[in-house]
């Protein structure tokens, strides 16, 4: 659901990204109180058309009795409306449509050792982790791998410093800059699959990681799960928020051709409808020609906004970058990849 919040702050973080908070007024706290790594929604109307792009809380979780704080992170993207309207329009007390908080890249804080590796605005969602990990649970140690092109590029740095000075036993910092040689620390350069996998033994004890976190471009997270997985981490300690595809080398499943007079059955916040689905939409167009609050964000398999669960029927998604293999597994799909291949399917996204 969106609620119109007024914008209390912009701050700029670099030449090409922003921090944005939001006011939360009180009768919306409870539905504005996030879990560490979760995104919201938020929406614009353009020349009649409607845009909406996801972004992530960099906010630590407010602690119980205190007020939530919506604070994100946009870096400006070529070509991207909502992005170039955020670093050059926005401002103090404009109003915004922002869904509330959705997301399974969270951590609930507990005690153990838990690390993460991210490249760009992946830093994100991970600030909010690790910040309100460290803050609330002291039996915790965070180790932070983060990617940057180069230092005048690198969203929150203070932030990130600030953990590192606050918590200088349990918050290990590496920074790698891939277009600029530091004065300290690693060699310029890609974090990628073989690098990693050198480098990561080297920096903590792998197999004794509770929790790995990735975060960014669709290289660099692939790489560092392929890193990991050849150490011998179990998926299962492996958690993935991709933050941008190349489109050019993403691979893209080509759908077979719907049956013809396929039908959708789909459950949206309890009320059911049946619609025929059209040539060469997908499962998502075709609940919002009859539905316009069926949720969504990217539309192209990043965000998971869309997830729904399979009750009946077979289909195929075109691409996947939001839902984890446990959760296809178990039915999940995302409803703007999905295609219909069977001659009734049957949706449910309150599950």
């Amino acid at each position: 659901m969106f609620h119109p919040l007024r914008v209390s702050e912009v701050e700029r973080l670099t030449d090409d990204a922003v921090a944005v908070t939001f006011a939360v007024p009180p009768e919306l706290h409870e539905a504005f109180r996030h879990t560490p790594g979760q995104h919201v929604t938020l929406r614009r109307t353009v020349r009649g058309g409607e845009i909406r792009r996801t972004y992530s809380i960099c906010a630590p979780a407010a602690p119980h009795g205190a007020d939530p704080v919506v604070r994100v992170g946009i870096r400006l993207v070529d070509g991207g409306e909502f992005s170039t309207y955020a670093l050059k329009e926005l401002a103090v007390g404009d109003l915004v449509d922002v869904m509330e908080p959705l997301g399974r890249f969270t951590l609930a804080p507990r005690a153990g050792r838990f690390a993460a590796v991210v490249g760009g605005s992946g830093i994100t969602p991970v600030l909010s982790i690790a910040a309100t990990l460290l803050a609330s649970e002291p039996g915790a140690r965070f180790c932070l791998i983060r990617s940057d092109r180069t230092a005048a590029s690198t969203m929150f740095l203070d932030e990130v410093a600030d953990l590192k000075d606050r918590y200088p036993d349990r918050f290990q910092l590496v920074t790698v800059l891939s277009r600029e040689e530091q004065q300290a620390g690693l060699p310029s350069g890609r974090l990628d699959q073989p690098r990693l996998r050198a480098l990561l033994p080297a920096l903590l004890p792998v197999e004794a990681v509770d929790g790995w976190f990735l975060c960014g471009p669709l290289g660099l997270v692939r790489g560092a799960e392929q890193a990991l997985r050849g150490l011998g981490v179990e998926r299962a300690r492996i958690h993935q928020e991709v933050f941008h595809v190349d489109e050019g080398t993403a691979p893209v499943a080509v759908p077979a051709a719907a049956p013809a007079g396929s039908t959708l059955t789909a459950t949206l916040d309890g009320r059911s409808g049946t619609w025929a689905v059209q040539e060469g939409e997908s499962l998502l167009e075709t609940v919002l020609r009859a539905r316009a609050d069926a949720p969504y964000a990217c539309k192209g398999g990043v965000c998971g906004t869309c997830r729904s669960f399979l009750v009946s029927g077979e289909v195929r998604m075109e691409r996947n970058y939001a839902l984890e293999p446990e959760e296809t597994d178990a039915g999940y799909v995302l409803a703007c990849q999905s295609h219909p291949l069977s001659p009734e399917v049957e949706l449910d996204f309150d599950r």
